[in-house]
């Protein structure tokens, strides 16, 4: 069985976010880039799979973006994904990026395909449901449990109420949400060794287009400063509470 993750190269969830240009374009300099978080959890439950012998060939990690997102694909190589693709290009919108990313998997086919639900820098939760139409295959979201044993993929995702078991045939789009894994794996000093020898092919990018442009970005209000209140001072929390939070 072949699984293929799509990873996203998103700024740290710590980094301080700055626009230039007037506010039309995100300032990528001292900026931290990590994993898309939900993608990482991805990859770590279909290598925890992989290790108990639950018969996976082969896991790819595929990513859309410039040479800069190298040094993040090859984490998710150190982590243990056998080998990854880079699709040459810059990630504009989600149609864009799920477009890209269809036309590169027709020609190499996956049982699984995984998404992470949304990227934590636009939070757009929408190109594992655009890929799977684009690639004409059935899609699970807001998957929460992966399991495969005996050829079969059992799946789980949270319902109002309640919790949906789906038995799928491959091969799939899995939307996948946080609960897939407890943590992501942290690369050990062999796993960064061997990513270095491990295959990172390029493909340039086939025609894309994009349906969608950015006007300008805003950041949002500043908070208010902390205001400390005297434990004693009940009265004075509760004009605040009322008044100035609206939260009574």
């Amino acid at each position: 069985m072949k699984i293929l993750i799509c990873i996203s190269n998103v700024p740290d969830t710590t980094t301080k976010i700055k626009f230039v240009n007037n506010n039309t374009t995100f300032d990528k300099s001292g900026v931290q880039w990590i994993i898309n978080p939900w993608d990482e959890l991805a990859l770590t439950r279909v290598l925890d799979l992989k290790d108990a012998q639950a018969g996976i060939e082969s896991v790819t990690v595929m990513n859309v973006g410039l040479a800069d997102a190298e040094p993040t694909i090859r984490k998710a190589l150190a982590i243990g994904a056998d080998k990854a693709i880079r699709i040459n290009a810059d990630p504009v919108d989600s149609f864009q990026v799920a477009s890209l990313l269809a036309d590169a998997i027709k020609k190499d086919p996956y049982d699984i395909v995984l998404c992470g639900i949304e990227s934590c820098d636009y939070n757009g939760a929408s190109v594992g449901g655009m890929l799977a139409e684009l690639l004409d295959m059935p899609s699970v979201s807001a998957i929460s449990f992966l399991n495969i044993a005996g050829g079969k993929v059992e799946l789980k995702r949270e319902i109002d109420g309640g919790q949906e078991s789906i038995e799928i045939a491959t091969p799939f789009v899995g939307i996948v949400q946080k609960g897939i894994a407890k943590d992501p794996r942290i690369p050990n000093m062999r796993g960064i060794m061997m990513a270095k020898t491990k295959p990172l092919q390029v493909l340039e990018p086939s025609a894309a287009n994009t349906l969608t442009s950015v006007g300008s970005f805003d950041l949002p209000k500043a908070k208010a400063a902390c205001k400390k209140i005297d434990p004693d001072n009940v009265k004075e929390l509760v004009r605040l509470l009322h008044y100035e939070a609206k939260l009574i």
